[in-house]
């Protein structure tokens, strides 16, 4: 029997498998044979691990959501200070690991599919529900609840366009731009609830 470490080490080796081919081949032409060949393996191996293509996409979805998870508890670690906590956030977000070309055309492509596979749409909302829940936590600290509410709903849509629009070809801006967009939104927003309430 395999140990723990080898079949992580394995199942890695496969999903950076999965994700240089859906770059370079498309989803609907990456299969569990195309992705043994790259990964330089039988495909019976492949399924061994992950059973089918749809086992597959599945694994290589969620190693992507801990990728962006792992970026914002980098960011977060020891940061007390709501604002600059609210700036890891978008930062995790805009990171370069998060803009390499494979790792974009795995996130579209599986942005795709949300919609017609249960199990991609799982995983999605529990990166959309971890956006929102650290949005919300360190707002709380600046804003009353409804304002922090609504900033939250705001910025975390805006952090989603702004990523689409700075990683496909065609979106003219750069992520660096697009990250500035998003804290200057936040800055804007705050700003303006604290003109209200001192004239309030």
């Amino acid at each position: 029997m395999r140990s723990n470490g080898k079949e992580t080490i394995r199942q890695r080796q496969f999903i950076e498998a999965t994700i240089e081919t859906i770059h370079s081949e498309g989803l609907d032409r990456t299969t569990v044979a195309r992705v043994a060949r790259r990964a330089g393996t039988s495909a019976g191996l492949v399924a061994h691990y992950f059973g089918d293509k749809a086992g597959l996409l599945h694994g290589t979805f969620r190693h992507l959501a801990r990728g962006l998870e792992h970026e914002l508890r980098t960011r977060l670690r020891g940061e007390t200070d709501p604002l600059r906590r609210l700036y890891a956030v978008i930062d995790a977000n805009f990171a370069e690991s998060q803009a390499s070309p494979a790792v974009v055309s795995a996130w579209l492509a599986f942005w795709s599919q949300v919609n017609h596979r249960p199990e991609l749409a799982r995983v999605q909302r529990v990166v959309t529900a971890r956006l929102h829940s650290n949005l919300l936590y360190s707002l709380r600290d600046l804003v009353p609840e409804a304002e922090a509410r609504h900033i939250t709903t705001g910025l975390a849509v805006l952090i989603d366009g702004l990523w689409l629009r700075a990683m496909l070809q065609t979106g003219g801006i750069h992520i660096t731009e697009a990250r500035a967009y998003a804290r200057e939104y936040l800055n804007t927003q705050l700003a303006a609830r604290e003109r209200e309430r001192s004239h309030g």
